[in-house]
């Protein structure tokens, strides 16, 4: 089973979205850190539809607390940049693959990409003038392409 991780999401509808996506792939969400909503958002309620109650998730808090307890665990996440050099394409992923995404305003931090830096990936934006793409479709692109692989 797949794991997506948003660190610190602020947009609710992206985070409904995505736990959407993750009902239908039976993906676990983790959302860590502070998020930019409350969770009791009508916004994160509409955009994950009547599907909330078929997401496994959970929040952790501390983001590291989150990644001290993932560093110990021996899990090798792959962790997406727009400032990555690695195409998402070009690794192997596993069955149970944890995939760790940034906020959409800032992406995720030099702190946390400098602990797994061999293992930071991205998408490549063909037009030059788009700094990246919106949080939900980046964790669907990625995470089929992991279940395509496992498939």
């Amino acid at each position: 089973m797949n794991k997506i991780v948003l660190v610190e999401p602020k947009i609710p509808q992206n985070t409904g979205t995505i736990a959407r996506l993750c009902a239908a792939t039976n993906s676990i969400l983790v959302l860590v850190g502070e998020l930019g909503f409350s969770l009791e958002d009508k916004y994160l309620k509409r955009a994950g539809l009547d599907y909330w109650e078929h997401v496994k998730w959970s929040h952790e808090p501390d983001i590291n607390t989150f990644f001290d307890d993932l560093e110990k665990s021996g899990d090798q996440p792959f962790l997406l940049s727009s400032k990555a050099k690695r195409l998402y394409t070009g690794v192997k992923y596993t069955k149970n693959q944890t995939l760790i995404f940034g906020s959409e305003t800032e992406g995720l931090s030099e702190n946390i990409k400098n602990r797994y830096p061999n293992n930071l990936l991205t998408i490549p934006m063909v037009n030059p003038s788009i700094r990246s793409l919106n949080l939900a479709n980046s964790v669907s692109i990625v995470l089929y392409e992991s279940i395509r692989q496992n498939s």
